[in-house]
């Protein structure tokens, strides 16, 4: 398990590395650019809205969903 997520480090960095030295003399073209800047803010717009969702405060233990009369009850938190 540990070779795996060493693996998974480290891949970008090799790609990377490979890349610059099988291309030295090639950029990025400008729709590889246009793609990543993309991809960078939309992953920005997904963590702000995580943000905004809002996690329990602290303090708070965690009541998951329960079924009572026939009713699913929703998750919530309750005071420690």
């Amino acid at each position: 398990m540990r070779f795996v997520e060493l693996a998974l480090f480290a891949a970008p960095f090799v790609i990377f590395a490979a890349w610059r030295l099988l291309a030295p003399a090639a950029g990025p073209s400008p729709r590889v650019l246009a793609a990543s800047a993309a991809l960078v803010l939309m992953l920005l717009g997904a963590l702000l809205w995580l943000h905004k969702e809002g996690a329990l405060p602290p303090n708070t233990a965690y009541v998951p969903p329960t079924l009572e009369d026939g009713r699913i009850v929703p998750a919530h938190g309750v005071p420690r």
